[in-house]
Order: structure tokens, then sequence, then C-alpha cells
């Protein structure tokens, strides 16, 4: 390649670092100046690198990365920089006119949100690009105030929103119209309730009307505080329009000893990890968390969960009973009459977006239980088991791969039977030995509403019985063969092991 040709195409790579990096500083609010000083690099050669005349370094990009907080964006860039080839780039498309969401032809370029952790008070602050695709202005925008203290297990988090209702005063909702804060927004209440808020953004201030006409683009900001005491572990992003980037940052204090996963919940309502890595920055006493993806897909879910490890909850002593660690992680615990009860079945499609939401709480306790404890044979998760009555369980095997069943029957049994040691969530202080077929059909429904039969064997099949049990309101026990009893855990060896067949 003649040195001309290397040098364009070189240029055109750093160019697109630059224009990311450009959009990044514009997301975090950064001047210039104030982006250099928290890089520590000069400014005149910050502003080289963003106008693209100046070539980035390897540290400069891990810098910025650290400092704009862009999940892995800004390192993505680099790396395609460093082989000379320019970044993967699209226009974003907008909706077509036979998308439910072409009515309204608003679209999010960028959906940003900060979560702050300090002495017992989360911060949020939410920044959002928006663009009006459409043909009629837009006036108002809706947002929804959502928390619970106790993911997975509804009865106590009722009980707590009951006697203490999230209240205004302590969200101390603020929104702002423009680019660093620069208007204030008004607002009205939309829905008010214990555990939850929706309100509808005025595009309106002490300034006038400003709404957003067809072509335009504005940032928006909102920012409200929720103390722990309301807030459990867990952040949730539901994507309800079309959005190019989506970015997420929690800010928790370091002696703490943060631990983050995320979970992505598609429209299929299958689960799976994110698909780019959450990264990781230390500084100064805190421990950022950072995530970003592009061109989300719509009604997916990002859930993000955490654990502070050193937390004073967490302090020394003997270590609990493993009922008492699942009954803390949000699993119904034996005796309950939610797990004695047949689970009502969904009305598929019709009811696809609860069914969605109960998948998304399902794999968010499965990855919190999956933190606690190690699964050698795999796991399940159904829904009465973290106190939500619908016929739906999660299974994840051995090798890692996800299962997720709506309204399951077993319709036929065949091949040989044998017996295997189990655990319940339920009651994980023991295991009992069960009979099970090696070979199981169930029949269950998709999310959009077929009827459709799998066939399950051996270990699978024994994991997939388990949970469809429990949607019947029965437990392993019931199936125990008469004058067998389920021992200790202690005295089980099979923890962290495959079955064997």
């Amino acid at each position: 390649m003649p040195d001309s040709a290397a040098s364009k195409e070189s240029g055109s790579a750093a160019n697109v670092f630059s224009a990311e990096l450009e959009r990044w500083r514009d997301v975090r609010g950064y001047s210039r100046a104030s982006l250099a000083k928290a890089m520590g690099y000069d400014r005149s050669y910050v502003s080289k690198v963003l106008s693209g005349t100046e070539r980035p370094s390897e540290s400069f990009a891990a810098q910025a990365e650290a400092a704009l907080r862009a999940g892995g964006a800004l390192q993505t860039a680099f790396r395609d920089f460093e082989v000379t080839r320019p970044v993967r780039t699209r226009p974003f498309a907008p909706p077509n006119a036979d998308s439910p969401t072409a009515t309204g032809g608003l679209v999010v370029e960028h959906d940003d949100a900060t979560l702050r952790y300090e002495n017992g008070v989360y911060r949020l602050t939410q920044r959002r690009h928006l663009v009006n695709r459409g043909v009629e202005p837009i006036t108002r925008y809706l947002i929804r105030i959502s928390v619970d203290r106790f993911p997975g297990d509804p009865e106590r988090s009722n009980q707590l929103y009951g006697e203490d209702p999230l209240t205004w005063d302590e969200i101390d909702l603020h929104a702002w119209h423009g680019r660093f804060r620069a208007t204030s927004m008004t607002w009205t209440v939309h829905h008010d309730r214990a555990a939850f808020k929706e309100v509808w953004l005025l595009f309106a201030g002490d300034r006038g009307h400003f709404p957003l006409y067809p072509g335009e683009s504005c940032w928006i900001e909102y920012e409200y505080t929720v103390s722990e005491h309301h807030w459990g572990n867990w952040f949730q992003r539901a994507v309800r329009l079309p959005t190019r980037t989506l970015s997420v940052c929690l800010d928790f204090p370091s002696d703490l000893s943060p631990a983050v996963w995320g979970l992505h919940t598609s429209m299929t309502a299958q689960a799976m990890p994110f698909a780019t890595a959450i990264s990781r920055n230390d500084t100064d006493g805190r421990s950022t968390f950072s995530w970003s993806c592009e061109d989300p897909p719509l009604h997916a879910r990002y859930r993000l969960e955490w654990d502070f490890r050193s937390h004073p909850a967490h302090a020394d002593g003997p270590p609990p009973k493993p009922s008492t660690t699942m009954a803390a992680l949000g699993i119904v615990q034996d005796h309950a009459p939610a797990l004695r009860r047949v689970a009502r079945r969904f009305d598929l499609p019709a009811e696809a977006e609860d069914a969605r939401r109960v998948v998304t709480e399902l794999n968010a306790a499965c990855e919190r239980v999956a933190q606690a404890h190690t699964f050698g044979k795999g796991m399940g998760i159904a829904a009465p088991q973290i106190g939500v009555d619908r016929a739906v369980a999660i299974v994840r095997t051995p090798d890692g791969e996800g299962i997720t069943l709506f309204n399951p029957t077993i319709i036929e049994e065949s091949g040989d039977t044998d017996e295997h040691y189990e655990g319940c969530l339920s009651f994980f202080d023991v295991r009992g030995q069960v009979p099970r077929p090696h070979v199981i059909h169930v029949e269950h429904t998709t999310i959009d509403g077929h009827t459709k039969i799998t066939v399950f064997e051996r270990g699978v099949a024994r994991l997939v019985a388990h949970e469809v049990d429990h949607l019947h309101g029965r437990l392993y026990t019931d199936r125990m063969r008469q004058g067998v009893v389920p021992i200790p855990v202690e005295q089980y060896r099979g923890t962290g092991s495959s079955w064997k067949y």
C-alpha cells in the first residue's frame, strides 16, 4: 500500500476514534478542558485528538475509557484504529411505517444512566439524546421510577411499601432540557404507587415551552434519589423506543468490595449474559462498573445486579444455613402456600410482556443464587419459588444452555428410571433421592403463543421434571420412595459434580 493510502486509511480510523471520543464527551457533559483534567492530559493534546490531527496512544485511550466510563466503546474504537481499519458504523435507521413505535416517531440516539451509591442512598442520573423522526411535535416524555427492595420476594416487598411507601420527598426529582442542564423541565404525575411512580416530563419550564419538532434533537436529563431501605441491589433498563446506544455506569465505594453481573432478556424471553463485558475501574476509593451496547432490540431488558461483599450486613460470624441464604436471596421457602398451588397459566401472546418480565425476575434470581453456590449438575427456578403465581420456569444445564418453559406439562415418560439425589432451593438444607425417568416429553407454549413438544433426556430431563413439578404444586419429596427420607446437606458428597449415567 502506498504511504499516502496508508496514511489516509489510518486517518479515517483516527477520525472515527475521535468521533467516538467526542460523542462520549458529549454524553458525560465534559468540556474539552474538563475532559483533559479528568484524564490527566494537556488540553491542547486532547483537542488535537478530538479534531483528528493527533494520533492517540493506547494509554490515552485507556484513560479516556476510564474517565468517560464508556463501557468498552472507546477501547474497541482504539483497537480498530490500531489495525488501521475503520470502525464499523452505520446510520441509525428510523422505525418503518408498520412499526408500533412509528406513531410517535421518537428515537433515542443515546440512553445513558449513572447510578451512584453513597451512605445508604442511591442517586440515579439519566441522560437521553432524543430525535423526533415523526411528523408531529413532541411535548412530553414518560419516565418510570420503579424500586424493589426484595426482588423475587413480592410478599415481603408489598409489606414494606404498604407500611413505608416511596414518597416524592424521598425521590426529590429534578429534570432538565438541553446540554449542561440548560433549562429546567416541569413534570406532572401519571401514576403514584407505593413502589413506583410514573411521570410525564414536559417540554416546558420557567422559560416557556420548547417542543421537540420533527427533525430536531435534544438532550434531556433527570435525577432522583432512593434510599437503600427502598431500593434493592439491582438496576434494569427496558428498551421501549428505538435506541442506538445504551450505556450504564454503576459507581460504588471500593471499601464495600462490590461485585457486579448482568443478564439480557430478549424479546423471545430467552436470557443470556451480556454480549459485551462490564468494565471496572478503581480510582480514589470508588469502583465504577461501565457497560454499553449498540442497537439494542426493542422490548429487550438489560438487568445489572450487585453484591456488597464487605457490607456491614456481611459481618463475620457463623455461616448461615443454606435455607437462610436462599431466603435472603429471595427464594420462597418450604411450607409457603405458594409452593403447593398450581401456577396460573400464561395467555400467550397476549401476556407476552408479563411473561418477559417474570422471566427477567427468574434469571435475576438464578444469577443471585449462582453467586452463592456451585451447581455442577445444573439448576432451575420456577416462578412460584420467587413468589410469582405464573406457570413459567427456567433451567440452566451443566453446559450453560438456558431453557425457558411457559405452561409446561409432561405428556409422556419413556426409557429407564433411576434414582439420584436432588436439592431444592426452597429447602436447601437437605438432599433427597428421587426416582425419575430418563426421557420425558414436555408440552409447552412459546412466547408467540404456539404449542410445542420438546424431548429432554437424562440429567436435563431430571432438571426439567423438577421445575415442572413446582408449577403443579409438587415437591421432590412427594416423589421419594416410601420410607426414604432426605439427608442433611452436610452428609451429601455430590456438590459440584455431575450426575452419572
